[in-house]
């Protein structure tokens, strides 16, 4: 499949399947987060099919060009996750091994909470657990966090971001430790029509009531957090055992944000671990 469909929504989806194509091997969906899209899982998913896994990999609410509905309420978590559960249902997957970074994480915390019998293990890559987010605001993560505040300006962002070619966007991901080749190449992504704003769209609906928090996860669980991520503060890090009830792994990597991108064998191996 290269696709699915929901509420007259058009989802890209990258489907590789397995060595051998065996039809009853197991199945992991990869979530991307911001600004990316999926490629950012490229040298993660021959990791994975060599080891005989599925590997579903889908462009995003607001970065499949198909699926950018206008407003912020389109872009609450339920919907996020309403996402996932129907590009399990169009691929005939009962239940995947689910990984998460960034934003991709978020939706994976909350779709292990929310549909456990659809997620066979979880994999979060950076993302604290969101009421470990929360736990760890007043040390550390409100300032980690504060640059959330500044997408909720309408328009401002995304005149900034963009300006002399998405000149300011480009030198935010290179300082984080992104090449500049992957840094051109998610600029590019987010100069397509609509896709800047579709993409903050997902922070703007944060303040929105829509009955999305997290619950404590059940599901075997392994946490993969780096060290040098500017975007997670430690104590939020250190909190999110608490609210995972299930199989717990906490492996922490001495890097950077990006690590789909910079440690996909690392990945990788989290991952394998929960399919094993």
């Amino acid at each position: 499949m290269d696709h699915f469909t929901r509420d007259g929504l058009r989802f890209d989806v990258r489907d590789h399947p397995p060595a051998g194509a065996d039809p009853d091997a197991p199945v992991a969906v990869l979530l991307h987060g911001f600004p990316q899209d999926g490629s950012a899982y490229d040298a993660v998913v021959p990791l994975l099919t060599r080891a005989g896994v599925r590997v579903l990999v889908p462009d995003q609410r607001g970065y499949s060009p198909g699926a950018r509905p206008r407003g912020r309420r389109p872009y609450v978590v339920p919907e996020l996750v309403a996402d996932v559960v129907a590009l399990l249902d169009a691929a005939g997957v009962a239940a995947a091994h689910v990984v998460g970074h960034d934003w991709g994480g978020a939706v994976a915390w909350a779709l292990a909470a929310r549909e456990p019998d659809r997620t066979a293990s979880l994999t979060a890559l950076g993302t604290p657990h969101p009421a470990a987010m929360r736990t760890g605001l007043l040390r550390g993560q409100a300032v980690r966090s504060s640059y959330v505040g500044w997408f909720q300006l309408p328009g401002v962002p995304e005149r900034t971001l963009l300006a002399h070619d998405g000149a300011r966007l480009r030198d935010a991901l290179t300082r984080s430790g992104l090449e500049a080749d992957r840094a051109d190449r998610y600029v590019a992504r987010m100069r397509e029509p609509g896709a800047l704003t579709a993409a903050l769209s997902w922070y703007r609906a944060l303040p929105v009531p829509s009955g999305g928090g997290t619950a404590r996860v059940e599901v075997p669980t392994t946490y993969v957090a780096a060290r040098r991520d500017p975007f997670f503060a430690p104590a939020s890090v250190a909190a999110t055992g608490r609210y995972v009830d299930g199989d717990y792994l906490h492996v922490a990597l001495d890097a950077d944000h990006w690590l789909p991108e910079h440690r996909p064998a690392d990945v990788a191996a989290a991952v394998l671990g929960n399919v094993r």
